[in-house]
C-alpha cells in the first residue's frame, strides 16, 4: 500500500515502541488518518498504536482534542501553535506515551502567500514532558504532500523512540 520507505519506517517505529512497550496516538488533519494507516500495515502493531483522531474541521479539533478555539482564531488550524496542541490533546485523550499530530495545507487549493500548498507542521508530545513541532514546506501534488508528511512524522516518532 505505501512506498518501500515508509513501509520501512513504520516498521522500525512498531519495532522500538514494541520493544519498549510504550504506546503512540495520532491526531491527524491534512493526512487524514494515514500516518495510523502506515502504522496499522505493519504485524504488531496493535501493541504500540492506541488510538487514533482524525479531525480534518476546526469544531474537531476543538471538540476531539481540546484545542483551544483562540489557538486557532490567532494562530490558524495550520500553524505550530495548533500542531502542539493537537498533539497534547491527543496525548491527553488516550493512554499512550507519546502523541504525533499532523496540519498543513496539501492542496490544491488552500494556501496564501504566509502559509502555501505543502506546508505542514508536525506536532509532537510526551508523557515526558516533551512538546514541540517541526515545519516543512513540502512539494508535488496532494498525494505526494500527503506522503511525505507521513515519511517526516514517522521519522519524529523515531526521534522519540529512545526517549
Amino acid at each position: 500500500m505505501f512506498s518501500p520507505d515508509i513501509h520501512d519506517l513504520a516498521r522500525k517505529v512498531i519495532e522500538a515502541y514494541a520493544g519498549q512497550k510504550r504506546k503512540i496516538v495520532v491526531a491527524e488533519s491534512c493526512t487524514g488518518g494515514l500516518i495510523a494507516a502506515a502504522l496499522t500495515e505493519i504485524p504488531g502493531s496493535s501493541a504500540v498504536l492506541e488510538r487514533g483522531f482524525v479531525t480534518y474541521s476546526n469544531d474537531a479539533k476543538t471538540e476531539v482534542l481540546g484545542v483551544m478555539p483562540d489557538v486557532l482564531e490567532q494562530f490558524g488550524a495550520v500553524s505550530a501553535q495548533a500542531a502542539e496542541a493537537m498533539a497534547q490533546g491527543a496525548l491527553e485523550f488516550s493512554h499512550a506515551d507519546v502523541a504525533i499530530s499532523a496540519t498543513g495545507i496539501a492542496g490544491p487549493d488552500g494556501g496564501s502567500p504566509s502559509k502555501p500548498v505543502g506546508l505542514v507542521f508536525l506536532g509532537l508530545a510526551s508523557r515526558g514532558g516533551a512538546v514541540f513541532h517541526y515545519q516543512c514546506q513540502f512539494n508535488g501534488d496532494r498525494d505526494d504532500i500527503r506522503l511525505q508528511a507521513v515519511r517526516e512524522g514517522l521519522k519524529l516518532l523515531m526521534t522519540q523512540a529512545g526517549d
